[in-house]
């Protein structure tokens, strides 16, 4: 008679390759391969593991409530699953990209996770000025836009960001340079000894850099960071040009004014997010610089695929 095998429930924290590292609910941390040719637990995933000696197998990832994930012509990259939010780190210096903010508003906004933008190095008073100007449709679409010094430490700032951290599991994205390491390192204490400890558990000793990492803030396990590995482009792939309106809070406002439901917002007479382009860049209409993000988003992604 077949004995049936008991699995274990786990959380996986850390990947690296095929590998990954799943933590047990009492707080054991374990290295799990995936079962089977094709690793598709990524981190944030609940998973039923079987054990093997020291280590384990992955046996099945449980339904994901959401994915965040870009998706070029060539590949996918999942960042991690089961977010609460996912908070994007920008800087006063050097310039952010808008385009690469746009898309990663895209990307939660189609999984339905909720956005937080962090605007760093608010000791650089004139350039932290215009930057905040930058963001200031973001501010009237209703996102949360918080200002952060980490070189400064502003108790009053941080303590801001630490009660919108509060009992979330949030994934921080940021490009290089904007302050990504030295948030999570203020944030999460022991950050640094946490993944020496993981890159050594995935690679026998020898250092390596896992591409995605989980951390507790608190030692109740109620409030989660997720480091995500830099990255230079944001692709959109797995969104229709069709959609994209819908994904961008200004143009989906005005886009119920449209004459024509399958409205285009390019060149059709009536066009409600056209008329309200340019309106007034201080008030409710739609920033230029948003329009023109969305015409070449929607140029992008109706292009026919190359094979």
């Amino acid at each position: 008679m077949n004995q049936k095998v008991e699995l274990d429930r786990g959380l996986v924290v850390a990947s690296h390759g095929r590998h990954v590292v799943v933590e047990t609910p009492e707080g054991r941390r374990l290295i799990c391969h995936p079962r089977g040719k094709k690793s598709q637990a990524v981190v944030g995933d609940r998973v039923l593991w079987l054990a093997s000696n020291d280590e384990g197998t992955i046996e099945k990832v449980e339904p994901r409530r959401n994915l965040f994930y870009r998706q070029d012509e060539i590949r996918t990259k999942s960042f991690a699953a089961n977010l609460d939010q996912v908070l994007i780190l920008v800087a006063a210096e050097p310039e952010f990209s808008e385009s690469q903010l746009a898309r990663a508003l895209i990307a939660a906004e189609a999984e339905r996770i909720r956005p937080l933008i962090v605007l760093n190095k608010s000791d650089l008073p004139e350039l932290f000025a215009r930057a905040w100007a930058r963001l200031a449709p973001y501010r009237r679409m209703g996102y949360t836009v918080l200002p952060l010094s980490l070189k400064t430490g502003s108790e009053a700032e941080l303590a801001a960001l630490q009660a919108s951290l509060q009992g979330q599991a949030t994934l921080v994205l940021g490009p290089s340079g904007a302050g990504k390491s030295t948030l999570i390192n203020r944030l999460v204490p022991g950050a640094q000894a946490q993944t020496g400890e993981i890159s050594t558990a995935l690679n026998s000793g020898k250092h390596t850099t896992t591409s995605t990492s989980w951390y507790w803030v608190d030692k109740t396990a109620n409030t989660a960071l997720i480091d995500s590995p830099g990255f230079q482009e944001f692709g959109l792939q797995h969104i229709e040009a069709a959609q994209l309106a819908g994904l961008m809070p200004d143009l989906r406002e005005q886009a119920g004014q449209c004459r024509f439901y399958n409205c285009s917002h390019l060149h059709e007479p009536g066009c409600g997010v056209l008329a309200a382009v340019d309106q007034d860049t201080e008030g409710s209409g739609i920033n230029p610089s948003r329009y023109r993000i969305y015409r070449e988003l929607h140029a992008e992604l109706s292009q026919p695929p190359r094979y």
